[in-house]
Order: C-alpha cells, then sequence, then structure tokens
C-alpha cells in the first residue's frame, strides 16, 4: 500500500523500537528510528560541534555509529531535542520517509503529534517508569556498564520530565492514538496488539 505510514511514539525503554522493527518486518514497510536522528546529533556535540550545525549536516550515514546507544549520548539527545532549530532541520528527514511508498514506521516522541499527524495508524507505547528503568538497567548491564539501577531510573525519570514538559513538541498521546501499555506485556503480545491494530485501518 503506498504511503501508508504507522507512527509509534512513546518515552524511553518502553520497548517501541522493538515493537515498531517487528511491525515494519511483518508488514515489509520501512522503519526509521527517529530517536537516532536526536542521538546522533547529540554525537557530535559532545564532539564539539553546534547542535544546529550538527542537524543541519546529518547524513544517513550517522545513524550507523555504534556509539549511539551510551547513556552519555542518551542524555545530550534529550538536551538537544529542546532546541527549536535542531528539531526543525530533522523534520524534513523525518517527514519524506513518511511518505515513502511501500509503507513507513516511524517510532519516536513526536510523530503522531507533531512530525506526521495524518499517519494512517498512530500507536503510543509506554510501560511505568520502573519498569522502563529496569530493562534499560539489564540492556546496560550486558554491556558491561556500571550504572546502578537507582541511577538508571534517575535518568529515565529525568529524560520523562524533560520530554514531557518541553515547550516544543512534547511528548504525548496523539488524540487519537491508540495506547499500548508494555509494563506486563510480552513482546510477542505488545506487536501482536500492534499487528491487529494497524490490520483494522488497512482492511
Amino acid at each position: 500500500m503506498t504511503g501508508f505510514t504507522v507512527a509509534i511514539d512513546g518515552p524511553a525503554a518502553a520497548g517501541k523500537g522493538t515493537l515498531s522493527k517487528a511491525v515494519a518486518a511483518h508488514f515489509g514497510f520501512a522503519h526509521l528510528d527517529t530517536g537516532l536522528l536526536y542521538r546522533a546529533v547529540a554525537a557530535k556535540t559532545l564532539l564539539g560541534v553546534e547542535p544546529i550545525e550538527a542537524a543541519q549536516r546529518l547524513t544517513a550515514q550517522d545513524l550507523d555509529d555504534t556509539d549511539l546507544r551510551t547513556p552519555e549520548v542518551a542524555q545530550a539527545a534529550s538536551k538537544v531535542a529542546v532546541i527549536p532549530e535542531v528539531r526543525a532541520a530533522l523534520v524534513d528527514f523525518q517527514r519524506a520517509f513518511a511518505a515513502r511508498a511501500g509503507g513507513a514506521v516511524l517510532d519516536g516522541r513526536d510523530i503522531g503529534t507533531v512530525i506526521y499527524p495524518d499517519a494512517a495508524v498512530k500507536l503510543f507505547v509506554t510501560a511505568s517508569a520502573e519498569v522502563r528503568a529496569e530493562r534499560r538497567y539489564l540492556e546496560l548491564s550486558a554491556k558491561g556498564d556500571p550504572s546502578t539501577r537507582g541511577q538508571v531510573l534517575a535518568d529515565v525519570q529525568a529524560r520523562d520530565e524533560r520530554d514531557m514538559n518541553r515547550a516544543e513538541a512534547p511528548l504525548k498521546p496523539a488524540s487519537d492514538a491508540i495506547l499500548i501499555d508494555t509494563s506486563e506485556l510480552s513482546i510477542e503480545a505488545a506487536v501482536a496488539s500492534a499487528i491487529a491494530a494497524i490490520e483494522a485501518r488497512r482492511a
């Protein structure tokens, strides 16, 4: 189906990335983790590049950087994402991707509300801060990161505070978004819920 767009929003570590990849694979849609755009900008700022310049010069290759998943980059990404000029520079990239033929799945914080409010399906994937922090802690621990559970929870809560209360495109569900709470759902059950919602709109 040409131009069928799925917008998946939600807070950090709610499972939207995993769910988005599974949904994209199921339907044969292209997938864009829009958070990587902000992480890629943030990674450049940690090297001394000005945030707006970094956003304006971003390339697809920048999204392949293996260091984009570190806690340091995540915190920096949340900070550069509040800069209106950075967001504006990345909007066109995201909208072009969303409108591509063959279908697209975009996951982020403001896809259904700001980037592509005309998306055929909007999902808001969430979970409690404690559940999300535990997931992130286990993910980081597996990579040898020394962060404690308390530090990871504090990071998650700090990001939530920034993302939900920023003046520019705050994190919130679109009025017509379907809510999927993954606090007590298995990945399989969450993916099944998302696929069912999309199938209903495609019918």
